[in-house]
């Protein structure tokens, strides 16, 4: 059985410059495109990644990395 969503992630690529902390720090939400930008893997994540996902965002220099809790 699938774990419910806890968190919703969003990235504004206005703001991303491809530092590539998020995808280092939280593989599962973040991947990387051909120029190093990030990729949202997954916008919905279950409670077991919620800490990847809350790394990402606290490691975002540019703050383009947006969680917030679903319901």
């Amino acid at each position: 059985m699938a774990e419910s969503p806890a968190l919703r992630v969003a990235v504004d690529m206005a703001l991303c410059v491809g530092h590539g902390r998020c995808y280092e720090l939280a593989p599962e939400i973040f991947g990387e495109d051909e120029s190093g930008y990030c990729v949202l893997l997954r916008e919905s994540v279950p409670e077991s990644l919620s800490g990847q996902a809350r790394s990402g965002e606290a490691n975002c220099p540019e703050g383009a990395i947006r969680v917030e809790s679903v319901g």
